[in-house]
């Protein structure tokens, strides 16, 4: 963790490059003042016009709002005005709204007359576009720019022109897992900022977060399809900024890619994080989640497969498992003309499912508790943005990803009152949070008060007090506080204060912090405890170190005899534990786990919701008849870090799991991790057991394609480029979808390259490479591929420390290599790191030639009107025309 000086150096520098170009600015906007009241007038009467257009209402009744409220479309974005993402309130009840990309920000006025609805918009001539999040405090125009970070905006002659702007400096990454919201602290002296887990970290100058790190026990895997490979803690997070950005405090952390953040009207920050869809299925996959942002808190986001559980001492339970979708906005009802229980409510905005939910909270100890209904809905109704206007209204917008886009409201016309709502809180509830806030108070500073103060609370059963108290903790040096741990009597304090010290002591406290663990009974432990236990076990391990073999065989013998539990949460983290030590009898124990005929369940927020989208990888409704094991995954995922004590009859058991549960449905990175599941369970495995497999793991677990596959027509012919490139220039149009994904698969292209999600993914994903190339490049690429090679895809020789050599693609892994031969049927050859000497680059590509000389004339522009799109069966190539 670093934590440095500010950015004030940055933005000094982009203030003065802006100075520089201020003057020309200036000079545009005093010739061009007249003419945009000329413009803006004449954009009064477009409305006008606008307004007798958007009579029709087809779209409005197809969203379906609670009893009461109606939506109003009160403005179509033309698409020279972009697709809106970004929605604020202003100055005198005007709205701001921000283009995804490169088309603007633009200043909105909505007048209310007897007859119509009049919108008035207004380019902001200022060079700010693509922010993901804007919010008017101090003064100034504050936004999030996609790619450029955090400017603030201020109009000093209070005449509607901007003639101020600061770079503020802060994180940039483009991209929508990038620059996101920013919006005041609720003791209003400053903003928090919110980013997405592509951004790299700034150099925080304080954190309240005391420590992070990967805290697995066992080696993660990457996203086989790449997605955030290489991405570190801390990943999404919402940092505390003083109004000019010269204080960066990280406040709460380990998010994937959360948009937006709410301030409920007692103060407290609310987040709306969602998942990798492709991970569906998988026993680290979590849902979109509603999280209560407190103070130093870390929900556990990791890349890959490294994400923690919701159970783990040193994270925090999700406020409400919402389902899959693509979040978007948060806001609170606050100040909206709603009945009081929705200006109380939490709005979540989903973009996938059109949906925004109402969720309705209930003080529990130190957090809440929600319940959520359907607030709005429609389909399609891509939802990125809502905030609620000075008039009391709701307004959203709808757009993203140069989708068309529009401005709509949303008003009360019940017969229920709309005063503004009394408080309903609950005194044991307030005096709880306000516990938690004392405790806050010491988070990411020393102060000699904090141990004393804290200490009482380490064995709360509130976890979000308990995590207070021990994040309190942890930023006082652990010298003034270690021995306190060692001589506590208080069985959960005394697993609390064993995290504390493993996440922020040396190596020095490794012996007296192994005997806590030893001389603790974790029979007499409620569930609750065994899993805090079972965590410190683990941090310990990764932070102070390993146990030594006398310590080892003690700890052994303790959760040999605990496994199996009635509990899976204790027996996962068991069985992590046992794998990390090296026990081979948890491998037996393990299999007998598998045998269980219990099937897991699917949440009903899956067959509810995903029912209503197609975007996660197949049929997933299939997943409700064959459903995923996921929770026996998760054993055979930390089995395959195994090397000793298998026999053959075992290893064979194992693969045959792994190929049943590739059968069955999930997201599009399913059967990849479970092929590198296997692959590194392969490399753990003796010579004499991978021969004795290989009939198990020879195939691959890639979902078959769910349409025939026919041979090609005769005749085919050997292809020269000169005669492909003059079959086929100029004669695209009018083809035909099918025939034309038929021939990719036909001719063998699917073997290595997949287009859609079917497909191998040995070389280059084609529906992402293929539409940026000229028929005539696509041709040559596949008639001599082996012209041009690209590093990645080339074949090499892999020099074995036995003297054999064998030549392919050889795909390096941390603890192994995989090469796959240029024969598309033959299974790829795994060899461990310690057995492989060299690998020298081929001369040869790793792609077979002649691979369309199966395919005559037609079929020919049918494969190269399929690559060209993409597998867009909606492409004009696949229209007809005259």
């Amino acid at each position: 963790m670093s934590i440095k000086a500010n950015y004030l150096s940055q933005r000094n520098f982009c203030a003065y490059s802006f100075s520089i170009c201020l003057l020309s600015l200036f000079l545009l906007l005093s010739c061009s003042q007249e003419a945009q009241q000329s413009s803006k007038d004449n954009d009064d009467q477009k409305e006008s016009v606008e307004d007798e257009e958007q009579g029709d209402t087809a779209d409005i009744e197809d969203i379906k709002a609670l009893p009461g409220f109606e939506v109003e479309l009160i403005y179509e974005v033309p698409e020279d005005q972009g697709s809106w993402v970004s929605l604020t309130t202003g100055p005198e009840g005007k709205l701001y709204a921000s283009d995804q990309y490169d088309k603007g920000t633009y200043e909105v006025t909505v007048k209310d007359t007897e007859d119509t609805t009049k919108v008035n918009v207004k380019e902001v001539i200022i060079p700010i576009t693509g922010a993901q999040g804007m919010t008017w405090a101090f003064g100034y125009l504050y936004v999030n720019v996609n790619g450029k970070g955090l400017f603030r905006l201020k109009d000093t002659q209070n005449n509607g022109i901007f003639d101020v702007l600061e770079y503020l400096g802060g994180p940039m990454r483009e991209g929508e897992h990038g620059n996101h919201t920013v919006l005041p602290t609720p003791d209003g002296k400053g903003l928090y900022v919110v980013n997405g887990n592509h951004t790299s970290p700034p150099e925080f100058t304080s954190s309240r977060v005391s420590s992070w790190e990967l805290d697995n026990l066992l080696p993660r895997l990457w996203d086989p399809r790449g997605h955030a490979r290489g991405i570190l803690v801390p990943g999404g997070r919402i940092v505390r900024i003083d109004p000019d950005a010269s204080e960066w405090e990280l406040v709460s952390m380990g998010y994937r890619n959360t948009y937006d953040a709410a301030v409920s009207p007692e103060g407290e920050l609310f987040t709306y994080d969602n998942d990798m869809e492709w991970d569906m299925g998988l026993p680290w996959y979590r849902p979109t989640r509603i999280l209560h942002a407190v103070s130093g808190s870390d929900y556990g986001w990791r890349s890959g497969s490294g994400k923690w559980k919701a159970y783990y001492e040193d994270s925090l339970p999700p406020l409400y498992n919402i389902g899959p979708g693509s979040p978007t906005a948060l806001l609170f009802g606050t100040d909206a003309k709603f009945p009081a229980r929705y200006q109380r409510a939490l709005y979540a905005v989903d973009w996938t499912f059109g949906t925004i939910y109402a969720l309705h909270l209930t003080a529990e100890g130190a957090s809440y508790t929600a319940e959520a209904e359907e607030f709005l809905s429609g389909s399609p109704l891509p939802l990125t943005d809502a905030v609620i206007g000075d008039d009391g209204a709701m307004y959203f917008t709808t757009g993203g990803r140069k989708k068309g886009s529009k401005l709509y409201r949303v008003v009360y016309r019940g017969d229920k009152s709309t005063a503004p709502a009394e408080s309903e809180e609950n005194p044991e509830a307030k005096q709880a949070r306000e516990l938690r806030h004392s405790l806050e108070a010491f988070h990411g500073h020393k102060d000699p008060r904090a141990v004393e103060t804290a200490w009482p609370y380490l064995d709360n059963d509130d976890r979000f007090l308990r995590y207070a108290a021990r994040m309190a903790v942890e930023a006082q040096p652990p010298e003034t506080w270690a021995p306190k741990v060692f001589l506590e009597d208080r069985t959960q304090a005394k697993i609390t204060g064993l995290v504390a010290l493993a996440r922020t002591g040396s190596e020095d406290y490794r012996d007296k912090a192994t005997q806590s663990l030893i001389e603790m009974e974790l029979d007499k432990l409620s569930t609750e405890q065994k899993l805090g236990y079972l965590r410190a076990m683990a941090l310990t391990f990764m932070r102070l170190g390993d146990p030594d073999e006398q310590e080892r065989a003690k700890i052994v013998d303790t959760l040999e005899e605990a496994l199996p539990t009635k509990d899976d949460r204790v027996n996962m983290e068991l069985v992590r534990n046992l794998v990390y030590l090296g026990d081979p009898q948890v491998i037996d124990k393990v299999l007998e786990m598998l045998q269980d005929e219990k099937q897991p369940k699917v949440p009903d927020w899956d067959k509810e919701l995903i029912a209503r989208n197609e975007d996660y990888g197949g049929p997933i409704e299939d997943m409700f008849d064959n459903p995923p094991p996921t929770t026996k995954l998760a054993y055979v995922y930390m089995l395959r870090n195994m090397s000793d004590g298998w026999t053959i009859d075992q290893r064979r058991e194992y693969f045959k799991f792994i190929n049943k549960a590739g059968e069955e449905m999930g997201g599009f990175s399913y059967t990849g991790y479970l092929e590198q599941i296997r692959d590194e369970a392969l490399v753990k495995a003796t010579e004499e057991e991978r021969e004795a497999v290989a009939d198990l793991t020879s195939k691959s677990l890639a979902p078959e394609p769910p349409f025939e596959i026919t041979a090609p027509e005769w005749p085919g012919r050997d292809w020269t480029i000169d005669e492909a490139v003059k079959a086929v220039e100029g004669k695209l149009a009018n083809r035909d979808f099918e025939n034309g994904r038929n021939a990719f698969f036909a001719s063998s292209c699917g073997t290595c390259h997949s287009i859609e999600e079917y497909g191998g993914d040995i070389g280059p994903n084609l529906g992402w490479v293929a539409p940026n190339k000229s028929a005539d490049v696509l041709l040559e690429d596949i008639i001599t591929p082996s012209a041009v090679i690209s590093s990645q895809y080339n074949s090499s020789e892999v020099k074995l420390k036995n003297g054999k050599t064998v030549t392919g693609l050889a795909v390096e892994e941390e603890e192994y290599v995989k090469v796959y031969s240029r024969d598309p049927d033959t299974a790829p050859k795994i060899y461990p790191r310690e057995e492989v000497d060299a690998i020298e680059p081929s001369e040869t590509s790793q792609m077979p030639s002649g691979l369309i000389n199966s395919l005559n004339e037609e079929e020919l522009k049918e494969l190269i009107a399929y690559l060209k799109s993409g597998g867009d069966a909606e492409n004009e190539m696949f229209q007809e025309s005259d």
